[in-house]
């Protein structure tokens, strides 16, 4: 027994530090929690003061957010919102079109269609509104006069996806 009693002392001693360890590793490990929470509370308030920085600056704008991406069901209310011009004159400009189209309502957009090789404008553009109803006034615009030439002015067509391939197979092609 007078071995058993020697060998029990210095295992309490042991426990002891060894609580004395743990007590400090908990302190480390809640002021690293601590400190890793201000981390993460500050980079939220940094997000949240970018996220209105830019959509301040998109509102004096006027443009929509580039991270903004619609999914496919969403597109056909997007394109519901835009018109084709036909018939444009090679030497317009956005802004031209802008201030031809504007008392029809909000302009969000006016996009000339250009050749990919020489740049060149290709004779059409395609404007977008903020509502419905600024499409039906611009739908009023067509047969109207700009820079000489009569404007052709449609609703935007929106492309299905294998349209043409259902066609050419209900008509018995490929």
């Amino acid at each position: 027994m007078s071995e058993e009693a020697p060998d029990e002392k210095p295992a309490a001693a042991t426990g002891e530090e060894e609580e004395e360890e743990d007590e400090e590793d908990l302190e480390k490990l809640q002021k690293e929690i601590e400190r890793m929470e201000a981390e993460a509370a500050r980079i939220t308030k940094e997000t949240e003061e970018l996220e209105k920085k830019k959509e301040a600056k998109l509102a004096a704008t006027g443009g929509t957010s580039g991270g903004d991406k619609k999914t496919d069901g969403e597109t056909p209310s997007r394109d519901g919102h835009s018109i084709y011009v036909g018939q444009v004159d090679y030497s317009a400009t956005p802004e031209e079109l802008l201030n031809h189209f504007e008392a029809c309502g909000t302009v969000e957009r006016v996009t000339i269609v250009c050749d990919k090789y020489t740049g060149k404008p290709k004779g059409f553009a395609y404007l977008e509104f903020q509502t419905e109803a600024a499409v039906e006034n611009a739908l009023k615009l067509e047969g109207s006069e700009f820079k000489g030439r009569t404007l052709k002015v449609t609703p935007k067509r929106v492309n299905v996806a294998g349209f043409n391939q259902q066609q050419a197979y209900e008509q018995g092609g490929r």
